[in-house]
């Protein structure tokens, strides 16, 4: 008899636990909101939350209005297609390594998830370019999976001729 209320117990306890769990689940979600858009910092996180959230037309509202933007078309089937898929990692942003003439180059690593109980992933470091348009910060360049590398290419500089300044 001491062993069926034992046993009672524990399992009545795995099953508040197992309800803790999924309500903590679900509930993280509700914390996930957008927030000041006034410094890169806060673009960059806003669009990363969009890109998660799968608000494809917020997230295009934060890329610069610059030569080979995509239509929002492309952008929007990049990431349905998961020709870009943010979805097995996170964006870190970190300080803002300089800021001036309306651009901000701001410190980004992106942490991919690990593969198995023992591999805590791997992160990549690199760097994110807003410029100022308009009196907003908007992105020109962020690392792979949240940006398309034919987004915004540079215009080739034409090569002179031999013997022609």
């Amino acid at each position: 008899m001491k062993k069926d209320r034992f046993l009672t117990g524990i399992l009545i306890f795995i099953a508040v636990l197992v309800i803790a769990a999924v309500a903590l689940f679900f509930l993280r979600d509700r914390d996930r909101a957008y927030g000041p858009e006034d410094t890169p910092g806060g673009v960059l996180h806003n669009y990363a939350l969009a890109l998660q959230k799968m608000d494809y037309q917020h997230a295009y509202s934060y890329l610069a209005d610059k030569n080979d933007k995509p239509t929002y078309a492309t952008f929007r089937q990049a990431f349905l297609t998961r020709q870009l898929d943010p979805g097995n990692t996170a964006l870190q942003i970190g300080k803002v390594l300089s800021e001036d003439n309306g651009e901000a180059i701001v410190e980004a690593s992106i942490l991919y998830a690990g593969s198995g109980l023992f591999d805590t992933g791997w992160s990549s470091n690199d760097r994110a370019i807003l410029v100022r348009q308009g009196g907003a910060w908007k992105i020109t360049y962020l690392p792979n999976p949240y940006w398309g590398w034919d987004w915004y290419t540079p215009t080739p500089m034409p090569i002179p001729a031999p013997g022609k300044p």
